[in-house]
């Protein structure tokens, strides 16, 4: 298919022009002024738009096994979410069964993904050392898989020790990789969960409780001290805390590679969701918890000063139903909450358009810098001749109000309920191809 952009306004991360871009059979091709329209298949004047690199979102658990049954999205759910939203990229993770291989589950995981309507990539996550991770990582950075994940907490399922991840780190190092990690103190955390069990304080408030902003930033601190002294890259998901962003920001400044990663509900949310009544309280467990909204003014300050890279959702929403499992033990609620398709309306509504942050640091932070981290630029995450054609033509009119009566993500709550946005995908267009027009999906994308 050829499909002409006529006239947008083209934001890139270090450039912002105006001209056409033209894609043939899912490539860009051209991209310049007054390009001829003569034997094109589809023209869109995207005059007065904005047209950006179709979104990258780092971080989703789609299809995710827990005690109270698999995360609400699917690929395919999710990723018609993610469409919506103007995400065209999924990064989710493959967590192998302890003595599973890493290139096994790495498959098995690729065909859970096989009904995604966009394109996804992996981070690989070991859950226990043994003797082979190094020929299975060198193997799965062989297959394109750069990126590994390792939890500091949930040591009772996936997490490992400090020995170990400083092990993992090593390897990954010593093959070009780069190390994404959980940073909280997982002993520290199971003491204060059981402390609370024990006081019978088993209400959702004592989930924030059981996991201070402390214990966040003193696992940041050790994790970048394992880094330096493994010599491995490390990015840091789902930072929370303003605490967390002084050691960053301290390690960079001394030039050592540490990326971090912060989520819309911790730019947009805190600790007061905790109040309430369980249904009310539920939809906002999640790990890290909210924190304060001290905190929420550090992370979009750091996202400003360049100290955070990426903004990733975290996506890995549960029901009501599925939150019950924990209505009488905060300890039993699955922690998760959606979002992946409302990330670009958020940050452009209250980022953008309140000037935290500029139109080209939107594009670093949704799509480029990502791209750029986990291996996928140029092929993603820039509009220019040989990239993917994963476009979004951008209305900066649009105004919508998030409800769970509207969204489209499989879930009956939404963290971010009645929040008003301004500014929406008019267009998203995937390898070429036109996947959302004016707020409907094209039924040969379904």
């Amino acid at each position: 298919m050829k499909l002409l952009i006529k006239n947008g306004k083209i934001i890139n991360s270090n450039k912002l022009f105006i001209a056409d871009i033209l894609s043939i059979d899912g490539k860009i091709t051209k991209v310049k002024k007054n390009i001829s329209t003569k034997n094109i298949d589809k023209i869109i004047d995207a005059t007065g738009k904005l047209v950006f690199p179709g979104g990258i979102d780092p971080h989703v658990h789609m299809h995710l096994p827990t005690h109270a049954g698999y995360s609400s999205d699917d690929f395919y759910t999710g990723s018609r979410a993610a469409l919506f939203g103007g995400t065209t990229t999924l990064i989710d993770f493959v967590t192998p069964h302890k003595g599973q291989l890493l290139c096994d589950a790495l498959d098995e995981r690729d065909k859970e993904a096989a009904n995604s309507l966009i394109d996804y990539s992996f981070h690989i996550s070991p859950v226990e050392w043994r003797s082979t991770l190094k020929k299975e990582i060198k193997k799965c950075i062989k297959k394109g898989i750069t990126s590994f994940k390792m939890y500091m907490a949930y040591k009772n399922s996936i997490g490992l020790e400090d020995d170990d991840i400083y092990k993992v780190m090593k390897i990954v190092g010593e093959y070009g990789g780069i190390i994404t990690l959980h940073c909280e103190l997982g002993d520290e955390i199971e003491e204060l969960r059981n402390s609370f069990a024990k006081e019978n304080k088993l209400t959702p408030e004592y989930h924030c409780q059981s996991r201070p902003a402390e214990l966040e930033a003193l696992a940041v601190n050790k994790a970048i001290k394992l880094a330096k002294k493994a010599n491995c890259p490390l990015y840091i998901v789902h930072v929370s805390s303003k605490k967390s962003l002084k050691y960053i920001k301290k390690a960079q400044d001394k030039g050592q590679t540490v990326l971090a990663e912060t989520c819309p509900q911790y730019l947009m949310l805190d600790k007061s969701k905790y109040t309430g009544d369980f249904y009310k309280v539920a939809p906002y467990i999640m790990s890290p918890p909210l924190r304060k909204q001290k905190d929420t003014k550090a992370l979009w300050k750091a996202i400003s000063d360049g100290v955070v890279q990426t903004v990733g959702t975290d996506h890995c929403p549960f029901t009501l139903q599925q939150k019950k499992a924990g209505i009488d033990d905060f300890r039993k609620i699955p922690n998760g909450a959606g979002g992946v398709e409302h990330r670009l309306a958020l940050l452009y509504t209250y980022g953008v358009l309140e000037k935290k942050i500029t139109i080209q640091q939107f594009v670093n932070i949704t799509s480029t810098n990502a791209a750029k981290i986990f291996g996928l630029y140029p092929r993603k995450g820039e509009i220019a001749i040989g990239s993917d054609a994963d476009i979004i033509i951008w209305n900066p009119n649009i105004k919508n109000t998030i409800s769970t009566n509207i969204h489209h993500q499989n879930c009956d709550s939404n963290i971010y309920e009645g929040i008003s946005t301004k500014g929406a995908p008019e267009y998203v267009i995937v390898n070429g191809e036109i996947a959302v027009a004016n707020g409907k999906m094209l039924k040969k994308i379904l």
